[in-house]
């Protein structure tokens, strides 16, 4: 009797067994967390490369930089979004040639190599410093400039030139004229006064004063008389020497 109880135990016993063998195990937490980390871990890494690559390929892109000297905002703003750039305006100038509100300068000279997306930094013309040029013939060339001082420009070029009618060191001509458009780019003509005519000095000696006083205003020259003689007995510069209209002649009378 014993021993059938003790039989049936053990088939109880085994019985249980086969089952908790057949039973698929529980899936642990720490197994159920893991999944959605390695998920997550996986997307996050996906993006650093991505960029990582994205960045890689953008620097290894360079455009030229187009030449916007003379142009409009519309025009260079244009020529920079075909080339992948940016413009901005850093700030404005005078200048006597671009017109005012088109570009005088730009930061990266035209024709570099940049990335895209590179921001070019442009200086817009203000047009010319002022809006009408005073009359300056006939002034004296320092009066010239103390006049264009007052409106804060300079004489940019001189021209020496000689003149029969403009007195020596004044201004002959200028450009531009009181009547024409305004520019900082001055140009002035300066009169050297006349043309230094040269000739070898006559031999006066022998000469009466009075036709040697005739002679000398011909000739454009100054006497100098010395002595109450009619006639001429020495001179200064000697017979043959070169002088020029409006020189002096030294003359001693008998």
């Amino acid at each position: 009797m014993i021993g059938t109880i003790n039989k049936m135990n053990d088939m109880q016993d085994e019985k249980t067994t086969i089952q908790a063998e057949q039973l698929p195990p529980k899936p642990k937490i720490s197994d159920l967390i893991k999944l959605p980390v390695y998920i997550l871990s996986f997307i996050f890494l996906g993006i650093i490369f991505g960029y990582l690559a994205f960045k890689v390929l953008s620097f290894g892109r360079t455009v030229e930089v187009p030449d916007m000297y003379g142009k409009s905002m519309v025009e260079a703003k244009e020529l920079l979004t075909k080339n992948r750039l940016s413009l901005e305006i850093e700030g404005e100038d005078y200048d006597a040639i671009i017109p005012a509100g088109y570009i005088l300068r730009q930061d990266i000279s035209a024709g570099d190599k940049v990335k895209e997306q590179t921001n070019i930094k442009v200086i817009l013309s203000r047009g010319t410093r002022i809006k009408s040029v005073p009359m300056l013939v006939n002034e004296t060339l320092s009066k010239a400039e103390t006049l264009l001082s007052q409106k804060g420009v300079k004489i940019t070029k001189k021209i020496m030139v000689h003149s029969d009618v403009i007195e020596k060191g004044r201004i002959v001509a200028q450009k531009p004229r009181p009547d024409e458009e305004a520019s900082d780019q001055i140009i002035v003509l300066v009169s050297l006064g006349h043309y230094d005519i040269f000739y070898y000095c006559p031999d006066f000696k022998g000469m009466s004063v009075e036709y040697v006083e005739e002679l000398a205003e011909k000739l454009n020259l100054v006497t100098a008389i010395k002595g109450s003689g009619n006639y001429i007995m020495g001179q200064k510069p000697e017979p043959g020497n070169r002088i020029k209209a409006g020189d002096t002649i030294y003359l001693q009378t008998e």
